[in-house]
């Protein structure tokens, strides 16, 4: 929903504009293409976010490394925001073109005939439009959302598992609902950084060829000569009901995981 949110035209002076908010973007939604209508769009993104997530981690532990002197070394919040920014960087090659192809299916109404069949479709026209470059639209944008955004998303979840863990213990021996708690409030904070560059990206991604002939710069510019600083923040409402849950599994499968591994290969 919140791709139909950021991408409504400005309605012309006088007149409502396509979606008042959330729940009426979710009501019309439903009431022209069904329950399902609110997953439109979504096989790309489900392909990708095992190896998006995996990729994600790797980044970070590798911007911590980097950052180590020795194995045992405590990093500080500005060097743990640091490696969680690489781990931003590491991301988008899997997130820009899925965006992509996520966004343009998101945007389609309830037309009888539509440009895109599916995610497949969707690869294959952009491909035929302009090759890798096309598919690949919007990737600057996505480092600018992704990489402070991705750093804010672990150095929240540092902080909260520092500050939850009583003292005289463990990081380990955290209980779940701490974890769940930590992990859901990182996505919140990450989207509070990530929410204006989202909103560019999303429309620089599903505008026709050649409409923002500088980029992101072009979208920023005339957003803010139509709808002004307000603008950035459409579809605030429904990232931040899907923010807290979701990061809070993310979260707790990362440390299930961690834990199993530790397990079953201890040594690995």
């Amino acid at each position: 929903m919140h791709v139909r949110l950021q991408t409504m035209p400005v309605p012309p002076a006088g007149q409502a504009p396509r979606f008042t908010g959330t729940l009426d973007c979710a009501l019309q939604t439903i009431r022209n293409e069904g329950f399902f209508g609110l997953y439109k769009g979504m096989a790309a993104p489900i392909v990708g976010v095992t190896p998006m997530y995996a990729v994600c981690f790797l980044g970070f532990g590798i911007g911590k490394k980097l950052q180590m002197k020795h194995p045992d070394d405590e990093l500080t919040y500005p060097q743990l925001f640091a490696a969680g920014m690489l781990a931003g960087v590491f991301t988008t090659a899997i997130m820009a073109p899925g965006e992509r192809i996520k966004c343009l299916l998101q945007i389609q109404q309830s037309e009888k005939v539509k440009k895109y069949a599916g995610p497949i479709d969707v690869t294959k026209q952009l491909w035929k439009e302009g090759g890798i470059r096309s598919l690949y639209r919007g990737t600057a944008a996505t480092l600018l959302r992704d990489v402070p955004a991705t750093g804010t998303y672990f150095v929240t979840y540092e902080w909260f598992q520092h500050t939850l863990t009583p003292d005289g213990q463990s990081r380990a021996g955290l209980s779940p609902l701490r974890i769940l708690f930590a992990g859901g409030m990182a996505g919140v904070f990450n989207w509070v950084v990530a929410i204006a560059p989202d909103v560019l990206k999303s429309r620089l991604q599903t505008a026709p060829p050649g409409k923002y002939p500088n980029g992101i710069r072009s979208v920023f510019a005339e957003m803010m000569r139509t709808e002004g600083p307000r603008g950035l923040f459409k579809g605030l409402g429904p990232v931040m009901l899907r923010a807290f849950p979701a990061n809070a599994a993310c979260f707790l499968g990362y440390e299930v995981a961690i834990k199993l591994l530790n397990y079953v290969a201890p040594n690995l």
